[in-house]
Formats: C-alpha cells, structure tokens, sequence
C-alpha cells in the first residue's frame, strides 16, 4: 500500500511534482500558502487539503517541502503552526526546496531533536522535467531516510542519487546551479557577439550545438534568448539566490569562482531591471545593457 504523503509548495516546480505523485498511487494531503491554488490542485488530482503544515504531518507519514528558501522552510516545518507540531511516531521530512547546506543542517539538527527524520533533496530539470517527472535529484540524509523515500524520488525524477549525509544534496544543487549561471552567461555573450560580428545566428546555434559547445543552457536558452522570451521555466531571482548560496560555500572553502561571480552580478543587474520574476535567460538584458546593443 502507498504511503500517505503531505506535500506543501504547489509552485511552478512543487505543483508538477505532486502531480507525479498523484499519478503513481500516493494519497496527497496538500497546503500551500495561497489557500485557493491548493484547492484548486487538489480538485484536479484527487487529492486532501489541510488548514496548515500541522495538519498535513498529523495526516501523514512522509511531508514532502517544495518552498523558496530556507525561512519558508523553517516556517513550514518549525513553526506554530509547522509540521513539527503534528507530527506522530516516525514522520519523515524531506525538503526538495534549494535552501543552501547550512540550512539544511540546520533544520535536520532540530527536526532530529524533536524526533523526526529529516532529508534534503532538491532537484535540477525546471518545470519541462517536473512535469515529466524526470527530475535529477540529489537526497542528502541517512540511507534509512533514502530507501524510504526512494519510492517517492522514482516516481518524480529520472536521475535519483543518493549524495551523502544532510546538506550534501544542497551543497551539489547550488555547484551545480552556479556553473549552469556561468554556462548561460557564456551563451548570452557568445550569441550577442556572433551578432555584432556578423554571425549568422541560426548556423552558429547549429555548430555549437552539435559541437564542443553544445551545453543543456544552450539547448534551452538560445531560443528565448533569441527572441527576448523571458516566460518563466525558473526564476531569474531564484538563480540569484541559489547561486549566492553556492558562493557562500566556496568562500567558506577558500575557493574562488570567478565565473559564477560575474554570472551573479548579471542576474543583479537584471533583477533591478525589475527581471527578477522572469525565466533567468534574461540575465541577457544585462549582457546587452553592458555592451550598449542589442541582441
């Protein structure tokens, strides 16, 4: 029998994978912080709504975070009205938000002292492979908590791995976040170059493509960079934060990301261009504001 699971988050990102879940069997009992888009999800797929994080662990045996950073986390699991207040013998939490390692650490050390098992395993693919569930995802936290909630990982990703202890999946997300900033950084540049060069865009797009340059961020963003697209597969200040995470890291580590660097403060200037909501391709508007031209 499947397990009963809570899921809380029901964004671009948290909507798509609870969908998944409901497909696969689970029994969903949602809460999201705008009531209506709750009810309305679940209306559509079957599923519970609860008055709040309390009632969504009284009323399951794994809960399921899909947030946007690590104060909502907190909030919605250790808070009054959190996950922690209702949770029975056994709960097991699993944050799949991008919330940074010490965070994460922090969170799984107070759920611990309550009792209640913690992971964090967030996920890389944007909405496309949310809705598909073929979402790479990164589970850090004992091999216990990862056997349990390896079933749910299966039926919202393609690529699962277990990572290593608690803050470990956080720590590969934003690594992994920050060279894919770096990578579309390059891809903007390369574009708006072979443009004031005098590159004829479709062929250079076709050699990179199939050539050392090819990269996902190129796949995915050379087109709506193209024709100034900024519809949103993951949000500009989303990436600016996880890759301001991701730095905070490496400087705790003694080690310098130059790149990632400049890519942040594209995504800065961007979002004080008001792009902050948009897909983050329009770190773009930032590479052309620089170069006084336009792609």
């Amino acid at each position: 029998m499947a397990a009963r699971v809570g899921f809380i988050g029901l964004g671009i990102m948290g909507s798509r994978m609870a969908a998944n879940l409901a497909r696969a069997g689970f029994g969903l009992v949602v809460w999201n912080r705008t009531a209506q888009t709750a009810r309305g999800w679940a209306a559509e797929h079957g599923a519970d709504v609860a008055e709040s994080p309390a009632q969504v662990a009284q009323r399951s045996e794994v809960v399921i975070t899909m947030v946007v950073d690590g104060d909502q986390v907190e909030t919605v699991l250790l808070g009054d009205q959190g996950a922690a207040a209702g949770a029975g013998e056994g709960l097991l939490c699993v944050d799949m938000s991008t919330i940074g390692p010490r965070a994460a650490r922090r969170i799984g050390e107070r759920l611990g002292e309550r009792g209640i098992d913690f992971m964090d395993a967030p996920v890389t693919g944007s909405s496309p492979k949310a809705e598909d569930g073929t979402l790479t995802i990164m589970a850090g936290g004992s091999s216990a908590a990862f056997e349990r909630a390896r079933p749910l990982f299966d039926a919202m990703g393609q690529l699962v791995v277990h990572v290593g202890d608690v803050g470990q999946g956080q720590l590969v997300k934003v690594i992994n976040n920050a060279v894919a900033a770096a990578n579309t950084t390059v891809v903007a540049e390369a574009l708006l170059a072979g443009r004031l060069a005098g590159a004829d865009l479709d062929a250079l797009v076709t050699v990179m493509s199939a050539g050392s340059g090819a990269s996902a961020m190129l796949e995915l963003k050379a087109g709506p960079m193209r024709h100034h697209d900024w519809s949103t597969l993951f949000k500009l200040e989303h990436m600016l934060k996880d890759i301001r995470l991701c730095l905070q890291e490496a400087e705790a580590a003694g080690a310098r990301m130059e790149l990632v660097e400049d890519a942040a403060t594209l995504l800065a200037e961007a979002e004080r261009k008001g792009l902050g909501e948009q897909d983050f391709a329009a770190l773009l508007e930032a590479v052309e504001e620089r170069s006084g031209a336009r792609l």
